[in-house]
């Protein structure tokens, strides 16, 4: 087990209990099984560093008294309830050109390889997310959407991290989608993705 993963999860489930959602509490905030699953699952794809970086991202902005889930979910509302989105974005920390660039370099490749995927394990893919943000609705968010919104919460150190890994797959020809969801239907007890797809498929 790593225990640096584990103490991330912690953290970002304790934050997420302190999510204030308009119409209460949502049940994903009462299901702590499928919560740990998509976030290890994640933070298994990355190295070390990154993994070091966002924690420290997580312990500084919680000691400076911000919750980086309710920062994400607010970022999201800009495409998924735009008009409540402009009610919290001067709450909002500035992002800078810099990291902008970054957010929107990371969040493209990031749907090319949500694309590949869904087009090699279609089964899977419907189970999650629609893919880009013009699916967005008030009870419908993008992987695009979310993607975006997450990565406006992280330091800038974490995006150059980031930035610089999905490069280093990119010349590997590797998908991080794949392995983030190969890692997702582990967790649930699969061999593989082909066995998942699979029993999806059947079903």
């Amino acid at each position: 087990m790593n225990n640096l993963i584990e103490n991330i999860i912690a953290l970002e489930w304790d934050e997420f209990q302190k999510v204030n959602n308009e119409g209460g509490r949502t049940s994903c905030q009462n299901d702590w099984k499928t919560f740990q699953i998509m976030r290890r699952s994640q933070f298994l794809a990355w190295n070390e560093e990154m993994q070091e970086s966002y924690h420290s991202d997580l312990v500084t902005t919680i000691n400076n008294g911000r919750n980086l889930l309710t920062e994400k979910y607010a970022r999201m509302m800009e495409s998924t309830a735009p008009e409540k989105y402009q009610a919290l974005k001067d709450k909002l920390p500035l992002i800078t050109e810099e990291k902008k660039k970054l957010i929107e370099r990371i969040t493209q490749i990031s749907i090319k390889w949500q694309e590949e995927f869904a087009r090699e394990y279609p089964n899977i893919s419907e189970q999650g997310r629609p893919i880009h943000a013009d699916e967005d609705g008030p009870f419908t968010t993008s992987i695009e959407t979310y993607e975006r919104g997450e990565l406006s919460t992280y330091s800038e150190k974490t995006l150059k991290l980031y930035n610089k890994f999905i490069t280093q797959l990119l010349e590997e020809n590797k998908n991080l989608s794949k392995i983030v969801v190969e890692n997702t239907v582990r967790e649930y007890g699969f061999a593989s993705l082909d066995q998942a797809e699979k029993k999806i498929a059947n079903t």
